[in-house]
């Protein structure tokens, strides 16, 4: 099984990474990290703070792209190239070929983004010419935005398997909105004086992903490591939320017919 898995997972990485999308991105990246260096350049006091916000944003958001563009595409495509057949009719399970496809664009995220935080330590350097213990710190925020991409891609397979590319896309892209804003929509709830719109704000909070515990790129930015709590809880929560959606993925995708 872990055999048939890992085949899986490493054909879908090859398959990510000769995806000319997967390109564009990494070379957009790495020019909105040289844009960050030119910028921090020219300002005054403040250089460090706008390299590391411009540089992990970057990150953030173009793996966040690469997240959702390719992890739509992870079943849909196979069925519309008919190629799921071929797949499935080999002794591979169908748990199999989304855990696998999972761990594929996973690693493929894991690599580019490994990547792009070398370009952004190369930044770093042009600018500071030396680095210290605070620099290193910053691998704990390039982490929490890895434990994003985990679920991100989560939500990617899970609605590749029962809609389209684009409204695969649309559906995630919303939900990680959405996330971001979870613990205002519930303090607004708490402070609208309705029992029933706190309730929903509430019942929002615990059921869609929480994308706003990971937000750590400010505190990076002034210097400020994150507690060891914090890392553990996110790891565990990212780890949840990410066997739910891949185990609801393999509910659905096994009542599939094709």
């Amino acid at each position: 099984m872990i055999q048939r898995i890992r085949t899986i997972a490493l054909h879908t990485f090859k398959e990510s990474v000769r995806e000319k999308v997967l390109y564009n991105l990494i070379v957009f990246a790495l020019l909105l990290i040289g844009s960050a260096v030119l910028f921090a350049s020219i300002s005054l006091g403040i250089k460090r703070i706008m390299l590391i916000n411009l540089g992990l944003s970057s990150i953030a958001v173009f793996g966040l792209l690469m997240a959702i563009f390719i992890g739509i595409g992870l079943v849909s495509k196979e069925i519309d190239r008919r190629t799921i057949h071929n797949i499935l009719s080999k002794p591979v399970r169908r748990f199999e070929f989304i855990i696998g496809k999972y761990l594929g664009l996973l690693l493929t995220l894991v690599v580019n983004t490994a990547i792009m935080t070398g370009g952004f330590y190369l930044a770093l350097y042009y600018v500071e010419r030396h680095m210290g213990g605070e620099d290193v710190l910053l691998l704990e925020a390039v982490y929490f935005i890895l434990l994003q991409f985990a679920i991100v891609v989560g939500l990617a397979l899970l609605f590749s398997c029962i809609s389209s590319p684009i409204l695969s896309a649309f559906f995630t892209f919303c939900l990680y909105i959405v996330g971001n804003f979870l613990g205002d929509i519930r303090w607004f709830g708490r402070e609208s004086g309705s029992v029933i719109f706190e309730k929903v704000a509430a019942l929002l909070y615990y059921l869609l992903p929480n994308f706003s515990d990971f937000q750590v790129i400010s505190q990076a930015a002034h210097g400020k490591g994150v507690p060891s709590y914090l890392m553990t809880s996110g790891s565990l929560y990212a780890l949840l939320y990410v066997t739910i959606l891949i185990s609801a993925s393999i509910l659905i995708f096994e009542e599939r017919e094709f």
